[in-house]
């Protein structure tokens, strides 16, 4: 059972929060999918100086201690605007936070400030051509030599890759042993000697998605977060955030409003179409919340993906009837539409979803493995 209600002090920062997502729109453009399409690094600022990076961190690391919830409430509200939240978003949803749980004090004091002041940008070395949401199946290699990791492989679908300041590498340092042991988080420069970036524009014309090279790349073993080969567990917890946000809800929510205003009212199936909608929002909120207040099991963040992203789904469906021709006659418009399938794919698609709910939660055998 969810517990839990606004105090009127997070009212009021949701309706601040509203207000900046507005003056972020007006100044720098409303993007679908803001969290991944709204690159803006003086916005990052913007979301600085209000406070809004590091809410729920630790005040030992220059965060503020404030309850989860409240980063929910400001993401919320950025994203639906869509705001250019982009270059800010990794490090203050999973990177940050991954260094303050795992990292080395010399690593907190080295990357941690330049995140909270909205200066640094990263992406995650995660997926790769032939392992996606296979996590022990990655092949990208970390050579120890002497105090030095030499860095060879290929990831893809590497968001921000040709202007993030660091990759969060996910990568093997051993091949002993079953496939997930073996896997180390090395914190990567991206100027470093050795590494090719090549964006690749997909069907919508953004270009955030990048493939990585890594031809000898060397970097120092200091740069190791948590225990060498051991971090296929830091790693799902990444997945575990990741896969339990708000963002995988509320992504084209701009895009929903933007049908609202043309959609018939009178017409009793549009407004039982509404009505679905509606109730998806709520719904997929709910287990938003649940997630964060941490009143959910773990590994339950795969039936908040599954169900929040196939929502998100529904409301390109729902958009693309109503605005019907308009659709594909506004370049914004068309281009989140064109978007939509790939909510159910990116963080792990739901047919992964389904089988880690399947297996962990009612109890049904593994997947037979190829």
């Amino acid at each position: 059972m969810l517990e839990f209600s606004f105090t009127e002090e997070q009212k009021n920062l949701r309706k601040r929060a509203a207000e900046v997502a507005g003056q972020g729109v007006s100044q720098f453009g409303r993007s679908n999918d803001s969290w991944i399409n709204g690159f803006s690094k003086e916005f990052a600022q913007i979301m600085a100086n209000e406070g809004w990076i590091g809410m729920s961190w630790s005040k030992q690391y220059g965060g503020q201690e404030r309850p989860a919830i409240e980063r929910v409430i400001v993401a919320e509200e950025m994203i639906a605007a869509g705001a250019p939240i982009a270059a800010m978003w990794f490090a203050d949803r999973q990177m940050g936070p991954t260094i303050i749980t795992y990292g080395t004090e010399e690593q907190k004091a080295e990357y941690l400030p330049d995140m909270l002041k909205g200066e640094t940008t990263w992406c995650i070395g995660m997926s790769e051509p032939d392992s996606g949401s296979d996590l022990a199946s990655l092949s990208t290699t970390a050579e120890r030599k002497g105090d030095t990791f030499i860095l060879n492989g290929q990831k893809i679908w590497t968001s921000f890759g040709d202007v993030a300041d660091y990759c969060y590498l996910i990568c093997r340092t051993s091949t002993d042993g079953p496939p997930h042991r073996g896997i180390s988080e090395i914190i990567v420069p991206m100027d470093l000697p050795g590494i090719e970036v090549r964006p690749i524009v997909d069907m919508t014309m953004n270009r955030h998605f990048c493939e990585v090279y890594f031809d000898n790349v060397r970097v120092p073993c200091e740069n190791l977060v948590g225990a060498e080969g051991g971090a296929f567990k830091q790693t799902m917890k990444q997945l575990e955030h990741e896969r339990g946000g708000i963002d995988r809800l509320v992504s084209n929510k701009a895009l929903y409003d933007e049908a609202l205003k043309y959609a018939d009212t009178h017409d009793p199936k549009v407004r039982q179409e509404i009505s679905a909608i509606e109730s998806g929002y709520q719904i997929g909120k709910l287990l938003v919340y649940r997630e964060v207040l941490q009143q959910a099991p773990t590994g339950f963040s795969a039936a908040t993906k599954c169900f929040c992203t196939e929502h998100e789904w529904k409301v390109a469906e729902f958009v693309s009837r109503i605005l019907g021709a308009k659709s594909l006659l506004d370049d914004q418009i068309t281009r989140g539409l064109a978007y939509a399938p790939a909510y159910t794919i990116m963080g792990g698609t739901s047919n992964i979803m389904r089988n880690i709910i399947g297996e962990r939660f009612l109890g049904l055998d593994r997947e037979p493995r190829k």
